[in-house]
């Protein structure tokens, strides 16, 4: 427990009336923040991950309410308060997955054996169903398509026969979706193309020992991206950029030399990390006993985050040519595998909110990012929680804070010149508004603030913060709601001051006088 005495979210709402005394409890400093634009934030940068999980986390077929035929309410409109810009719709599943089994009528789609989580998927969401959640959640479509099972053989000769897919089987879906005139799409009910823009080639396709080498992969790549293109020159193609091992190199280098004219963007992933302590805190429920210093193992795996965006960075620089980051997958996993209790805590909060703003701090680059996987009723790495076979949908953590920051978002990336310590911050902008994502890192330990933007008069503003009076608060069926967040105006002044509570998560937006 952290033992503060003075509930948070009060201590949010009456900040502006503290007198000195709570003042010099929290260290003062200037937030400073230089306005001139740096790089446009990608329209795709905060992205959410569907796949089907089968046995294991009943995520696709948990959201479907077979009684209406139609997406579950309580998710499309927990869903459109996440305000995701993309959703991508495949993972290890898209090995095995034939997309024509999933278009068509309902009664005709065959059941398929998810060789992955286990069980049986009724692909009565498919092509058609997917896509139109993601226009009435206001999100962009990503597939995942079936890259020769991303060299996996044994999909060759399964029980039900061969699950692999080339690149005309590809190509077909690029019509289907995007072609305006297409007749099977239209017998199917959709007279209007489906306008699918964003195609991932691979997935995970440097991973383990049974797929594709670096060359097959770069080779099929091409295959696949010009086969993709022919059918539709006007979509986003994203390469798979991995390593094999921690040794050797990343596979984006070649990738880009080879294959570069031919794709958009590159993509890794970012959900395995692992506790460097050896005697870590962060397996099972040892955290529990020590909460606060699996606050600071999270945020020593943040650093990771960094290590390896930069990473992709610089060989993407080396390589002369101007492509993206899509990290497609970047779920915190913790043992036990992806069920971590303590991903339901707010503990792990600066993880998470840091993760988020790293990516949008390096958002010259990174156009495609996320920080857990979508929706499901058992893995504890969701977005959103389904309470099932039905009822609500609530955020976890990870999806509280990155709705706040999408909905609180600037379209230039910004820089600030100058913070206290303690503060993680990635600022943006929109004509005369400033938008701060701001993650107070202390377990203990407020921090204060002088908001002040060069060049620029302060007229106003607000700060909605998520800031729990317990940082091991949890969000679950008897408490929805936990980490909804508070909103304040900030007080009058050019050069207003606030507080940011220990372990607290905010966006702060500062309107600014017109220049």
């Amino acid at each position: 427990m952290s033992g503060h005495a003075i509930d948070r979210r009060t201590f949010v709402r009456a900040l502006p009336t503290l007198g000195a005394a709570a003042a010099a409890q929290a260290a003062a400093g200037d937030l400073v923040i230089d306005p001139a634009p740096l790089f446009d934030i990608s329209p795709w940068l905060y992205m959410q991950f569907m796949e089907p999980l089968g046995a294991t986390d009943s995520s696709v077929e948990a959201a479907w309410d077979y009684d209406k035929d139609d997406w579950r309410q309580d998710f499309v409109e927990a869903t459109r308060d996440l305000a995701p810009d993309v959703v991508r719709f495949g993972g290890l599943y898209s090995r095995h997955y034939k997309w024509r089994e999933g278009v068509g009528p309902a009664d005709k789609r065959p059941a398929i054996r998810n060789y992955f989580w286990g069980g049986k998927e009724t692909n009565r969401v498919g092509t058609h169903e997917f896509v139109g959640y993601c226009r009435r959640v206001g999100a962009e479509p990503l597939y995942c398509v079936n890259f020769l099972a991303d060299g996996e053989q044994r999909f060759h000769h399964t029980p039900e026969g061969d699950r692999t897919a080339d690149a005309r089987e590809a190509a077909e879906w690029v019509s289907y979706a995007n072609d305006p005139g297409h007749a099977e799409r239209r017998k199917n009910g959709a007279a209007d193309p489906l306008n699918i823009r964003l195609w991932q080639i691979g997935n995970e396709t440097s991973y383990g020992d049974v797929t594709f080498t670096r060359e097959q992969s770069i080779q099929h790549t091409l295959e696949f991206a010009r086969a993709m293109r022919q059918r539709d020159p006007s979509i986003q193609l994203i390469g798979w950029g991995d390593r094999h091992k921690k040794t050797e190199d990343l596979w984006a280098g070649e990738l880009l030399k080879q294959a570069g004219e031919h794709i958009d963007m590159v993509a890794i992933h970012l959900m395995g990390q692992s506790p460097k302590r050896p005697d870590t805190v962060l397996k099972g429920l040892r955290y529990q006993k020590e909460p606060e210093r699996a606050w600071e193992e999270l945020l020593e795996l943040s650093n990771n985050v960094e290590t390896r965006v930069k990473e992709l960075e610089d060989v993407i620089t080396a390589s002369g040519m101007k492509k993206g980051i899509a990290v497609t997958e970047g779920h915190l996993s913790l043992p036990p595998h992806n069920a971590n209790p303590i991903l339901a805590e707010w503990l792990t909060a600066a993880y998470h909110a840091r993760s988020l703003n790293i990516y949008q701090r390096h958002g010259a680059m990174v156009k495609i990012a996320t920080a857990a996987d979508f929706q499901g009723n058992r893995w504890t790495v969701n977005a959103l929680t389904l309470q099932t076979p039905r009822g609500i949908t609530y955020p976890m953590p990870v999806g509280s804070i990155a709705g706040l920051f999408r909905r609180h978002n600037g379209q230039q990336g910004v820089a600030v010149s100058n913070a206290p310590s303690g503060l993680d911050i990635a600022a943006s902008r929109t004509g005369n508004r400033v938008y701060l994502h701001v993650a107070n890192l202390n377990y203990r330990g407020s921090i204060q603030v002088s908001f002040a933007v060069k060049g620029r008069v302060i007229q106003g503003g607000r700060v909605v913060a998520i800031a729990p009076e317990d940082l091991r608060q949890y969000v679950g069926l008897d408490q929805p709601e936990a980490f909804k967040p508070v909103e304040t105006r900030l007080p009058d002044g050019t050069a207003p001051k606030w507080t940011f509570p220990a372990g607290s998560v905010s966006a702060v937006e500062l309107e600014l006088a017109s220049a």
